[in-house]
């Protein structure tokens, strides 16, 4: 068991409550989910679960974390920068159970990913990895930790769909807790059990949490019934509300004006009622305003985002060519040279690449980890942003790539320094949901899906009618993920993407093209 008590986190920069008086007990069996906005704290929970002391530098946490005989075992949002440097092997070799492994052990956690036997004795650096290797590396070192307590950060970013299937099941059939985060709706929908919603509603002035020990699904037809009937009844309530009010207005009017035109001869007696009657009506009055307070509420949500990518100016006419991209081989990046100087090898990923895109086509390339998506989208990306056709924007996978971290979100986005231009950006951010404290912090201290946003926004406002996206809905919560995907649907340009996102590929993408070492196919949806 897992118990959590009264627990409230508190951000120290802007001292916003991200998490007040949270309690929740997970048992053996409980897969629970946390969804939330981005920044609305979720990856902050976990941490805390795991680790207090990795709240340390930006948040102060107060509450009682009981763990019991329970072990703990963490995926992180992001490999740890200490690990990027490690060989495979010796990120393997930091696990003491890997070395109780019989080869047998270890053929049998390659063999359900398909992954060389070798893997775990491999001399690449963990940093070069793609980000599915490095997702199923750290999942199998937690794995051979045996730990009764999986804490899963976004398992399910950059994975390919047969690993997609390998994590579903894992926690499907785990034993003991699993408690995740994850931005794939349909692994939320297979897999949870029990849902943790982190709420920051009227304008994140105010957190609420919900913990429902239903799967997703039937919360969220549950919460939809719930607001339903609650906003139906604050608005009968409010209809009542008027009729009983202006009643007693027109009483209260009727009495004041007979009180103060009754005659002389009947004050004493009738006057003396009509007093009477009076009190009467303001005690009713008092009365019914005690009511009003109990008065059913309007239900409160977390606002949605608001936004638009691109302007009809930016369509493509339909026998444009985008795209036409030939590859002989396609190799993976140079890895750093040993000790002793040597260059490694060039590894091959892929040959006899063709690519034809044209007019406002949106396309998805799909395939293995490792097997060389982000390379050669780099590749492509590096051609058509030299091009003065067209306007291509690039968003890669990891976005420091492009963000400057020190800079706040709206000097990163003002290119000219007009007062105008930087209102109108804060206003575009403020339609995503940031607070005037999130458009004042550096990049570095926004969330994954805050920093994605802000790469987004950048690029509707430099008019482009290309994007190059590198698994654009990894970071964006299951709430917002229909947005983003509506909004990439409709963009009037042509989209070059990777995704393992089963909803993003259907709703978004008129072609799939698989990549195989044996070449790049258009693959049947």
């Amino acid at each position: 068991m897992l118990q959590i008590k009264k627990l409230t986190i508190t951000h120290k920069k802007d001292f916003r409550v991200i998490l007040r008086d949270f309690s929740c007990t997970l048992n053996a069996g409980d897969k629970a989910v946390i969804i939330g906005e981005e920044g609305d704290g979720k990856s902050t929970l976990l941490k805390w679960i795991y680790s207090p002391d990795l709240l340390e530098t930006y948040a102060e946490a107060a509450g009682e974390r009981i763990v019991n005989h329970e072990r703990l075992a963490y995926l992180p949002q992001e490999l740890p920068e200490t690990d990027k440097g490690k060989t495979v092997y010796e990120f393997f070799a930091e696990e003491a159970g890997f070395f109780e492994k019989t080869p047998r052990d270890l053929g049998l956690f390659t063999s359900s990913l398909q992954i060389p036997p070798d893997f775990f004795y491999s001399d690449q650096k963990m940093g070069t990895l793609s980000g599915g290797e490095k997702i199923r590396a750290q999942m199998l070192r937690l794995l051979m930790s045996e730990p009764t307590v999986l804490l899963l950060d976004e398992p399910s970013n950059d994975i390919d769909i047969q690993t997609l299937d390998w994590l579903e099941g894992i926690i499907q059939n785990w034993n003991g807790i699993v408690l995740f985060i994850s931005h794939d709706e349909i692994l939320i929908e297979r897999a949870a059990n029990m849902v943790i919603h982190l709420e920051q509603i009227k304008r994140k002035t105010e957190s609420r949490c919900t913990v429902a020990h239903v799967p997703y699904l039937q919360y969220k037809k549950e919460r939809a019934n719930l607001f339903e009937k609650q906003e139906q009844q604050a608005l009968n309530d409010r209809r009542e509300k008027k009729i009983r009010d202006e009643k007693l207005r027109r009483l209260e009017s009727s009495v004041s004006f007979k009180l103060d035109n009754i005659p002389k001869a009947q004050r004493d007696g009738k006057g003396r009622l009509l007093k009477k009657k009076m009190k009467a009506v303001k005690s009713l009055k008092r009365r019914f305003e005690r009511e009003d307070a109990e008065m059913t509420q309007m239900p409160v949500e977390e606002e949605a985002i608001f936004f638009k990518l691109g302007e009809k100016e930016c369509a493509i006419p339909a026998g444009k060519t985008v795209v036409d991209y030939s590859l002989d081989k396609l190799y993976a990046p140079a890895q750093p040279a040993s000790e002793q100087c040597i260059q490694p090898p060039a590894h091959l990923l892929s040959e006899n690449i063709h690519l034809q895109i044209r007019g406002s086509e949106k396309i998805c390339i799909i395939g293995k980890n490792g097997v060389g998506k982000t390379t050669l989208l780099r590749k492509i990306a590096g051609e058509l942003l030299a091009r003065k056709d067209i306007h291509a924007e690039y968003m890669p996978q990891n976005y420091e790539e492009e963000l400057d971290l020190s800079a706040t979100p709206v000097d990163f986005l003002d290119t000219s320094g007009d007062k105008e231009e930087r209102t109108r950006i804060q206003t575009f951010l403020g339609s995503l949901k940031y607070t005037a404290d999130e458009m004042a912090h550096p990049v570095a201290e926004l969330s994954g899906g805050q920093k994605a946003k802000v790469l987004l926004l950048k690029m509707s406002l430099s008019g482009a009618n290309v994007l190059i996206l590198d698994e654009p809905t990894r970071n964006f919560s299951p709430l917002s993920g229909g947005v983003i995907r509506k909004m990439l649907a409709e963009f009037p340009g042509a989209i070059i993407s990777i995704s393992h996102d089963r909803k993003y590929i259907e709703e978004v993408c008129d072609k799939v093209y698989t990549l195989t070492p044996e070449g790049l196919f258009l693959t049947e949806q």
